[in-house]
């Protein structure tokens, strides 16, 4: 029991209190106060049962934590320089690979099982270069499609268990810009090594690569930020969480929506009975997968506890539009410069490096400019704009386009490209706890699959129907499922000289065609991205309905903000 009377205690840094038998009226609340400490006197338990500030700051009524424990191991110094290499470059072989990711996106949260999917990867790369027949080549292409499943949803795991918010937009650019490199150079270092050495090294280039990442990596020790099973506990952990019935339901719906894509018009026709069946059977199947995932809840394929966040799902839609007006824009460049411009397949390479180049750097430098100002959402609104202006620039191409213009309308899109498309996955980032990043990861990567896969089917059914109406209207002499089946590179062999300039000028017009729908792919992400919420990443946020989080209450103000109070 203490001897000092409230006027006279010890120093302004100690609170003492008396519980004696006629204790003062006193009303303490310890979230107004920095650290205060109980000296104990006769009603012990009574002060035991009083939290301390601190403890109310880590674990705050109603709420997870508002943010990771002081705890915390980060990644600095020659260790994130070697880890933030390696990842990256796993990230650009896999899109270099053009490896499209499972539906079935599992859940990384470890370097080892990153690294796991990497060897798979590496494995099918190995099938298809050794490769003796197609069919020998397309199971080394599944084999490397499961390895990549995983690492690019690895990568931005890591990258968040690694580092703080604050230093994350810098890295995250990073990996992003020079990863990103590899989806749309895939063209020019393909041409290249098809050209000048063989087709078998577009796979073998990634073994060498894949040793460097080894001795990057391996020896590498990253901290585990999320608390997990080990051994045969954790496997079956895994395959009790898998949604098996969820994928088995979404499989064949997906296969039949894009199956009807890539039919309709080209091998049976839209009204007939196989297409619409197609697409009905599609329709229903999905319907029964969303019936089926809202009643497996957080169990679920598509987790609907974090789906339903408002910032999670703007962010993945945006994401999905985003990643699939950039496969459009990088498989029909290519195909303009080979056709148009009589372009080899490495040269098209090379007459899209302004795009490349100028993303790459955008990339880098809005991870940078984030980490100023916080705000995620103005530079995915700018690049989501620039984007939308780049693509109709770029809809505007004809046969007499001059250089100096489909080099500025390339550098427009790429800088759009670059600054839009890390925004998505900070926003997520920011939103949810840690232990939520690797799934909201994989849901993001679920949606870049997705929504790729279903543009490309569209954008390859506007250009061939293009083809169909427009040549038969300008060289009505000319077999048109012959110059589609030659390909940009070779219609010219099948095209009389007095009909090269209507098959060159329907050429242009189709691909303008899928720029429009990449135009339209931008306008979607503009207007999405505005569900990402106005949010400071700079400010520590707690995960959703906890205090600082969204929807949450607000937290106690800093300590030097608090008034003094004596008691």
């Amino acid at each position: 029991m203490s001897s000092h009377p409230p006027s006279q205690r010890p120093s302004s840094t100690t609170l003492v209190i008396d519980f004696g038998d006629e204790p003062s009226n006193l009303k303490l609340d310890p979230s107004r106060f920095d650290d205060i400490e109980l000296e104990d006197g006769s009603n012990s338990a009574e002060s035991a049962s009083l939290p301390s500030t601190q403890e109310q700051r880590s674990k705050p009524p109603g709420g997870p934590p508002a943010g990771p424990p002081q705890s915390h191991e980060w990644v600095q110094g020659p260790k994130l320089i070697f880890m933030m290499t390696g990842i990256t470059l796993v990230a650009f072989l896999m899109l270099l690979d053009t490896s499209i990711i499972s539906t079935a996106t599992p859940r990384i949260t470890s370097e080892w099982t990153f690294l796991s999917f990497f060897l798979v990867f590496e494995i099918g790369s190995l099938i298809c270069a050794v490769a003796t027949s197609s069919t020998m080549l397309i199971v080394g292409r599944a084999v490397a499609g499961m390895g990549g499943s995983g690492i690019q949803n690895g990568a931005f795991t890591i990258v968040a268990g690694a580092v703080p918010m604050p230093r994350r937009p810098a890295l995250m650019g990073l990996l992003m810009g020079i990863s990103q490199l590899g989806m749309v150079a895939g063209p020019l270092v393909g041409g290249a090594l098809t050209s000048y050495v063989s087709w078998r090294w577009c796979f073998y280039i990634n073994l060498p690569v894949g040793g460097l990442v080894a001795v990057l990596l391996v020896f590498l020790s990253i901290p585990e930020q999320i608390p997990k099973p080990k051994g045969l506990k954790s496997v079956s952990t895994v395959l009790g969480n898998l949604d098996l019935i969820g994928f088995t339901l979404f499989a064949p719906a997906a296969i039949m929506f894009l199956l009807a894509l890539q039919y309709g018009g080209s091998t049976d026709p839209w009204n007939s009975a196989t297409i619409i069946g197609l697409f009905v059977g599609a329709g229903v199947t999905f319907i029964i997968f969303m019936l089926w995932e809202y009643r497996v809840g957080d169990n679920a394929m598509i987790p609907y506890s974090i789906f339903t966040i408002r910032t999670v799902w703007a962010s993945c839609v945006t994401y999905g539009f985003l990643a699939a007006l950039l496969l459009c824009g990088s498989y029909y460049l290519p195909i303009y410069f080979q056709a148009i411009k009589n372009a080899s397949p490495m040269i098209s390479g090379v007459d899209i490096l302004p795009s490349i180049i100028s993303q790459m750097i955008s990339a880098i430098l809005s991870g940078q400019l984030l980490g100023r100002i916080g705000y995620y959402l103005p530079l995915t609104v700018l690049g989501a704009s620039l984007a939308a202006v780049g693509n109709g620039l770029i809809s505007t191409f004809s046969t007499t386009t001059s250089t100096g213009r489909w080099i500025g309308y390339q550098i427009i899109l790429g800088v759009g490209r670059g600054i839009g498309l890390q925004m998505p996955i900070i926003a997520v980032q920011n939103t949810l706890k840690l232990q939520q990043v690797p799934t909201a990861m994989a849901l993001i990567m679920f949606c870049q699959s997705f929504f790729s896969a279903t543009f490309l089917s569209f954008a390859d059914v506007i250009f061939n129907n293009s083809l169909r109406t427009i040549i038969p209207q300008q060289a009505p002499d000319i077999n048109v499922e012959a110059v589609i089946q030659a390909g940009a590179t070779a219609f010219r062999s099948v095209v009389p000289a007095s009909d090269l300039q209507a098959v060159l000028n329907a050429y242009a017009t189709s691909v303008d065609h899928v720029f429009y729908l990449a135009v339209g792919a931008s306008c979607a992400a503009f207007l999405t991205c505005w569900g990402m919420g106005w949010v400071d990443i700079r400010k520590k946020q707690g995960p959703p309905g906890a205090p600082g989080g969204p929807g949450g209450a607000k937290p106690p103000p800093p300590a030097e903000d608090r008034p003094k109070t004596d008691v």
